[in-house]
């Protein structure tokens, strides 16, 4: 089985005394079920499985009245057998089929005798179905597909060559080229096969690249197919020709996503609830273009203006016409595959958990990414081209002192360097880069001894 970094994330869930539910959502097809299940077999005496797909039955369990002793009743008999409190994990897959499931999270965990974890996408989901949604009593956790960390794990790469990178990427001290050669192969091979893990499964044990390509175009078809079942009404067609232009618009020199593409007339105002579909179903990933890059970045966002990136970038190249597969393997990432490489570029930041920024204006140009760490602002600039080192955009809005920028990184084919305040990685770093977190404890008292 693939290693996910999810199951760690289940393990610091389960070692907490004073657990919630664990929600897990996220895209279809990106390996929740598979993970959860992995993890409550492994390490929980009883494991039940409920899903609410698979068995429409198994919404009885929660038709009736919700307290704790009624559902686990039901629940027991439901499964035919008893259940062991204090070693058993309760999975409910497909959770948003099942309002009242969600309703009744906080029963459960109050009641405190059995572990849970739901799962499930944001497919079709009518918020206002949930009669009273368990504040407080979940913990809620977005779940992407594999990123480039996952996937050197999947393809073999040692610890301690994770480690070396690791040292390199803090230090900034150049790798040896033999091993950056390798990871860039490595790298050209992700931005291809991209991070749905029967993809991932398929290119580790055939590297039959046609094989790789025909899945993916099953998953792109089951998107579709998806968008045709959840979507309300009118919206199916409007959310398909979004889903469908994403590579289009990629392909445009500035990257952006033009409401008029799609049709001549069209507003944004009347797309907003489709975009907001794809973004929430985990198909799409919008980047919104900042007034300026100054803390804290949602303050300054432009919701009128923004990129919009496939999910995985394997589906990207997928969905594109032209078989972009085969240049990409051999590391032609020149001017026409720029879209795709700000694509995987973007889609790793949103697995490390930054949320998704570009700034562009007539006076300064455009920084293809800016993030919030912490309290701090990094500028990303992604180069496909060997001209790496001419970033006018950058140079000029590094020279405005009013932004406070902490540090700026261009991402390109060079292995590490640092020139003029400027970092530069080579694109398959930029999983190491991740967002500042809170420290466990950060006690705060004020000394009244004054007063």
């Amino acid at each position: 089985m693939l290693n996910r970094k999810i199951i760690k994330k289940m393990q610091d869930w389960k070692a907490n005394k004073d657990k919630k539910a664990l929600c897990i959502f996220g895209a279809r097809q990106i390996g929740k079920t598979t993970a959860i299940r992995s993890f409550g077999k492994a390490n929980y005496k009883q494991f039940v499985e409920i899903n609410f797909v698979s068995d429409e039955n198994a919404k009885e369990i929660f038709s009736g009245a919700l307290d704790a002793n009624t559902i686990i009743s039901n629940l027991t008999a439901f499964c035919r057998k008893s259940l062991e409190v204090g070693n058993t994990l309760i999975f409910f897959d497909e959770i948003q089929r099942c309002p009242n499931a969600r309703t009744a999270i906080k029963f459960l965990v109050e009641d405190g005798r059995f572990d849970y974890i739901e799962s499930g996408s944001l497919l079709g989901v009518k918020y206002n179905e949930v009669k009273s949604y368990p504040v407080g009593f979940e913990e809620l956790c977005m779940m992407y597909p594999m990123d480039f960390e996952e996937f050197l794990w999947a393809n073999g790469v040692q610890e301690s060559t994770l480690e070396l990178l690791k040292d390199c990427f803090n230090t900034e001290t150049p790798l040896s080229e033999s091993i950056h050669n390798t990871l860039l192969q490595i790298f050209y091979s992700y931005i291809v096969v991209g991070g749905m893990p029967e993809v991932v499964q398929k290119y580790v044990t055939t590297h039959d690249i046609v094989k790789v390509i025909n899945l993916q175009k099953n998953i792109l078809e089951l998107y579709r197919l998806d968008i045709a079942q959840y979507a309300e009404g009118h919206e199916k067609l409007k959310i398909k020709d979004i889903f469908d232009n994403i590579p289009n618009q990629l392909c445009d020199k500035t990257r952006r996503f033009f409401i008029n593409a799609l049709n001549k007339n069209a507003r944004l105002n009347n797309y907003e609830k489709s975009f907001k579909w794809l973004a929430d179903a985990g198909v799409a990933l919008p980047c919104y273009n900042l007034t300026e890059p100054k803390v804290p970045l949602k303050l300054n966002e432009k919701h009128n203006l923004f990129k919009l990136y496939q999910g995985d970038t394997g589906l990207l190249c997928a969905a594109c016409l032209d078989n972009v597969q085969f240049p990409l393997l051999k590391g032609d990432l020149e001017i026409n595959m720029g879209g795709i490489l700000e694509n995987v570029i973007a889609q790793q930041l949103k697995a490390n958990g930054f949320s998704l920024y570009y700034y562009d204006s007539p006076r300064i140009g455009e920084i293809d990414f800016v993030i919030q760490n912490g309290s701090k602002i990094n500028l990303i600039e992604v180069k496909s081209g060997r001209d790496y080192k001419t970033h006018q955009s950058l140079n000029k809005i590094l020279t405005i002192k009013d932004w406070a920028i902490e540090k700026s990184y261009v991402l390109c084919k060079s292995n590490i360097s640092v020139d003029d305040n400027i970092t530069y990685l080579p694109w398959y770093l930029i999983y190491l880069l991740k967002p500042f977190e809170l420290p466990l404890e950060f006690k705060y008292e004020v000394d009244l001894t004054g007063i």
